[in-house]
């Protein structure tokens, strides 16, 4: 299980919180990682997910140097 940690800090990141979460909760795909809970903990919201051995995507993105050929490849799968 992974945990991803979310302050609300105003309005917005409340609406980009849920977006969030909804968006996991209805994503039954075997390419996207598997939503299973989320808590509310003082002004963060917890997400807890499959963990993903790698690390964040993000960072793999900003280590690696993609062609426009391999980067419709991955938006395609």
């Amino acid at each position: 299980v992974a945990i991803k940690k979310m302050t609300l800090q105003e309005e917005m990141s409340e609406e980009l919180a849920v977006n969030e979460i909804m968006v996991m909760r209805d994503s039954r795909n075997p390419n996207i990682v598997t939503y299973l809970d989320s808590y509310l903990f003082d002004r963060e919201v917890w997400l807890a997910m499959e963990f993903m051995d790698g690390g964040m995507l993000s960072d793999v993105l900003k280590a690696v140097y993609l062609e426009e050929g391999q980067i419709g490849a991955v938006c395609r799968e």
